[in-house]
């Protein structure tokens, strides 16, 4: 127990010397050597080695090391960290995990691993990641022994991972101080450029934010080069200063701007694009800057003709160039020797022009708005006409494509009553024959008992069959006036969903009857529903017409699913989906169903208004989603979904 205490005492003294060395050694390097000392107070510790981390250039370098049997690199060279695969003190890092090998340990990684380790082999190897605040690693503090006589207890590796601890504290602190050290030196030698190159810019920034606001301010009427001028003079020497506009359907420039020592004043002047200075300048499109050497020689290589006066020592001219478009030049010169312009005075003037150029645009963009709003705004109520006189065709074309969808419920359903209403008509004609007889027979007193008896089954018979017919018709009546009055009004009202649905189907029965197209319903009962039931019903109607029309194209039989159940994510929702088994379409195609007027079967009774009214009635009076997909030979299949109880509007249709 004392010899427990004794050790717990040594280790406490360790950690406070490792924090104290901290606070007074500004030296990595002497740190380290500090710790290793300090750590050997209470283990082995004749090999030991820090190797630390750069995670963004992924490179390693050995700031400290002792080791009886291996060299370890300079410190102050780094490498790539290797493979985790390769190296103990690699897996250490890359892992962010301590590491404590025998040498059978390390004898059997060898052997699973070829390349794993370096070096001799060690009896006893203990690693452990330095970890910033973050939990990131930037290093790790490696401690081995290479004979037998030592070894490393449970405890020697607590101790080592708690020591590795403060050490990555204080490794930390002192690597931050180095380089805040380091940024501040760099820093305080760019502050000092920075504020030397700040007092020779202030004039010019000043000077440049008035031009860049005169770009902002000119206008037609007032162009401001006067103040430009002035500005530009604060900055440089510019006794002589010229402005020319350029007019492209004349192809000649106009002085708008004229300031000369020598030459009288030219404001308002004239002269042609040709082969001057000036139109040397716009040929090259960029500033140009030219003494009397360079001048003599572009005369000399007919660049140039000089018409003027030949006695400029410095000329410096800008194109105003915006957009690839023309729009004049700025002009300065020297008559003086003592006055040479520089590259420095280029790029200021080169920037001006750049700004006046801007401006230019600008108020010619104006006036381009102007015109162009105009011109805009006659032909916006042409359109307006247009659209007006358009979505009267198209509600007219909807209203006519309903009607039509009505006209040909009308006519199946009256073709399909006069097959019952026929056999009543014939029961009723064979009745009146046979009451006919019997009376004939009652007078003549031939009637007997058993034609009496013949008679009553005759009638019996045929009133059963009149009934079930008349029925029949009745059934078809009012199934016909439901869904009728559903699709020619626009109210919500209750209804049960799948009796509905039948009624609906009911309907279209003559549609489907002389097909071999079979309709199958899964609705569950019960479904109480408020909302638009001509919606759904020209839904239906509109997808079972666009499958007979155009899904069951060229087929002999085929399957249609109406499937209707309660949303599960969203509650008091229904989804419908309707598949069938038809031709399917394209992708090209399917992006278009929705389009109005768009029809595969133009001039073969195909309007393009069917999935047009589908879309608009299930987003619009049903309030709902609607998708489809569909492939070539894969039928299609529209998935819609619609909340159950529906808040009174005006329908979209």
């Amino acid at each position: 127990m004392e010899t427990r205490l004794k050790r717990l005492e040594a280790v406490q003294d360790v950690v406070l010397e490792i924090s104290r060395i901290s606070t007074t050694c500004n030296d990595i390097s002497e740190f380290l050597s500090s710790v290793h000392q300090t750590i050997s107070r209470i283990m082995y510790a004749a090999n030991f080695f820090v190797a630390i981390y750069d995670e963004e250039q992924h490179r390693l370098r050995f700031a400290y090391g002792v080791d009886e049997a291996d060299t370890l690199p300079d410190p102050t060279e780094s490498f790539v960290l290797e493979s985790a695969e390769k190296s103990p003190t690699a897996w250490v890092i890359q892992n962010r995990q301590p590491l404590f090998m025998t040498a059978a340990d390390d004898e059997r990684r060898g052997l699973q691993n070829p390349v794993w380790g370096g070096g001799q082999r060690a009896e006893y190897w203990m690693g452990h990641p330095l970890l910033d605040q973050q939990r990131g690693v930037f290093g790790a503090m490696v401690i081995q022994i290479y004979d037998s006589d030592h070894s490393y207890s449970q405890e020697d590796q607590h101790l080592f991972g708690l020591i590795a601890g403060h050490v990555s504290t204080a490794l930390q602190s002192m690597m931050s101080v180095d380089r805040l050290e380091q940024a501040v030196q760099q820093r305080t030698v760019m502050l000092e450029h920075q504020v030397e190159e700040r007092r020779k810019a202030e004039a010019l920034q000043r000077a440049l934010y008035q031009i860049a606001e005169l770009s902002v301010f000119a206008s037609a009427e007032d162009r401001k080069f006067s103040r430009l001028h002035k500005i530009i003079a604060e900055l440089m020497q510019v006794p002589n200063f010229m402005v020319a506009v350029y007019h492209e359907d004349a192809q000649e420039f106009s002085i708008e701007y004229f300031v000369d020592e020598i030459d009288k004043d030219m404001t308002g002047s004239r002269f042609p694009l040709g082969a001057g200075l000036t139109s040397f300048v716009v040929r090259q499109k960029q500033a140009q800057l030219i003494d009397r050497f360079r001048m003599d020689s572009l005369i000399k290589q007919g660049e140039i003709h000089v018409l003027g006066n030949l006695s400029t020592y410095s000329w410096i001219g800008a194109p105003l160039y915006a957009d690839d478009r023309l729009y004049g030049v700025i002009i300065i010169q020297s008559y003086q020797p003592t006055l040479v312009y520089t590259v420095a005075d280029l790029e200021l003037i080169a920037f001006v022009a750049n700004h006046v150029a801007a401006a230019f645009a600008r108020i010619r963009a104006d006036e381009d708005v102007r015109n162009a709003k105009k011109e805009l705004e006659e032909k916006n109520n042409s359109l307006n006409e247009a659209l007006e006189t358009l979505k009267a065709a198209q509600a007219e074309l909807i209203g006519q494509e309903k009607l039509a969808s009505l006209g040909g419920l009308v006519a199946g359903v009256a073709h399909e009553i006069n097959t019952p209403l026929g056999i009543c008509v014939t029961a009723t004609s064979h009745i009146v024959e046979e009451l006919s007889l019997v009376k004939k027979e009652l007078a003549d007193g031939t009637l007997s008992k058993a034609d009496l008896s013949a008679f009553f089954d005759m009638l019996d018979q045929a009133l059963r069959i009149t009934t079930t017919n008349i029925q029949r018709g009745a059934e078809l009546v009012k199934s016909f006036k439901q869904v009728a009055v559903d699709q020619s009004s626009e109210s919500i009202r209750d209804f049960d969903l799948k009796s509905y649905l039948e009624e609906v189907l009911f309907s279209l029965k003559p549609k489907l009857k002389a097909k071999k197209f079979d309709v199958i319903l899964e609705c569950p009962p019960a479904i109480a529903m408020k909302t638009y039931p001509g919606a759904i019903s020209q839904i239906i109607t509109n997808l079972i017409t666009n499958s007979l029309l155009h899904g069951f194209e060229g087929m002999e039989k085929g399957t249609i699913q109406i499937l209707l159940n309660r949303d599960p994510q969203q509650e008091d929702a229904i989804v419908m989906t309707y598949i069938d088994d038809g031709k399917g379409m394209s992708s090209r195609e399917l992006e278009k169903l929705f389009e109005p007027f768009y029809t595969t079967k133009r001039g073969q009774g195909g309007s393009g208004l069917g999935a047009h009214i589908i879309y608009n009635l299930v987003t619009g009076s049903l309030a709902g989603q609607i998708k489809v997909s569909s492939e070539p030979g894969r039928g299609l299949q529209y998935q819609i979904r619609f909340p159950r109880i529906k808040v009174a509007q005006k329908s979209v249709i």
